[in-house]
């Protein structure tokens, strides 16, 4: 891998930032070809591993297949690195500047390794808690983009998809998820994971949203359900009417928030778990008189466009 890595960078990557006087930024640009390095194995594995099992024991049939090979389209671009990479490294020296900043003031910033230090001796012990510290902020996250309605005004792209498959879990307005990897980036920086850490933190989630989003009949079991987000809860969050509604027809809310671990719905109250394999999608997509047929983008840039309107009121039937 790391021979890989040094042929993509001296061959390809390095001429080609000198070349565009990017040369201040090289050394950032060797730790992005890892990234794009594992991005690409993790495409190769999940379509090999999650493909087959959406023909073999599929929760629907595919209706639109256009629409899955536009998610193919949102996860390449996510997955080879180009959003979180980049705010990872644009912030790592920011907060370092802070942090200096804060030194020089006698103030010393928060860090789970250095608070814990004679409980967090394991490097496994260590990254697991990060996982689970990430996660945390990530269901609090989740749960206000479907709080507020600017911003359910960007998420609902990813809920929009009726033909959930393998590839949906990047769908989403570039906006939404550039405010997330700021925010994702700068908890991860705070509480000191590392840039090498930070990718398999972000590898790992991802492989496992994948299948969460997967079109199969997937369920974890009675206890297993409670101990990681399977492909059946997660549905639950993207069924129309339960998934992005609380209190009745068209209010903000939902329920099965969690990124990884269930116990974060469970604990604050919006756990919904059922047997049931739902349909997926928006209530506003449906007809009249359920709902009134709203447009959500057949492509990709459409749909960048109509969710900046809907973030802005603009967009009504």
């Amino acid at each position: 891998m790391t021979t890989l890595q040094a042929w993509i960078f001296e061959t390809i990557v390095q001429p080609a930032m000198f070349s565009l006087g990017l040369g201040e930024f090289v050394e950032d640009a060797f730790e992005g070809v890892e990234w794009f390095i594992f991005g690409a194995l993790q495409l190769l594995l999940v379509f090999i591993i999650l493909r087959p099992m959406e023909s073999w024991i599929p929760v629907q049939k595919i209706e639109n297949r256009y629409a899955r090979w536009n998610d193919f389209i949102y996860t390449a671009l996510h997955r080879l690195g180009a959003f979180s990479m980049l705010i990872f490294f644009v912030l790592d020296p920011l907060l370092d500047k802070l942090t200096a900043l804060l030194h020089f003031e006698g103030m010393n910033p928060f860090n789970l390794e250095t608070m814990w230090s004679g409980f967090l001796t394991h490097p496994v012990l260590l990254f697991l808690t990060y996982v689970v510290v990430l996660d945390f902020f990530d269901y609090w996250y989740h749960r206000a983009q479907h709080q507020f309605n600017w911003w359910w005004g960007l998420h609902s792209l990813h809920h929009s998809q009726r033909d959930m498959n393998l590839w949906t879990d990047n769908r989403n307005h570039l906006l939404d998820d550039f405010l997330r990897d700021v925010y994702m980036g700068v908890i991860a920086i705070l509480i000191g994971v590392e840039p090498g850490q930070y990718v398999l933190l972000v590898m790992g989630t991802q492989a496992l949203q994948s299948l969460q989003h997967a079109n199969i009949r997937v369920h974890f079991g009675k206890i297993g359900e409670y101990v990681i987000v399977s492909p059946r809860f997660h549905r639950i969050h993207h069924a129309i009417g339960i998934g992005h509604e609380t209190q009745g027809k068209g209010t903000l809310g939902g329920h099965n928030f969690a990124v990884l671990f269930p116990i974060w719905d469970v604990l604050f109250g919006t756990a919904h778990f059922s047997q049931a394999f739902v349909a997926t999608g928006i209530r506003d997509q449906l007809p009249a008189p359920e709902g009134f047929a709203r447009e959500y983008g057949a492509g990709f840039w459409s749909q960048q466009w109509l969710g900046l309107k809907r973030m802005c009121g603009k967009d009504h039937k």
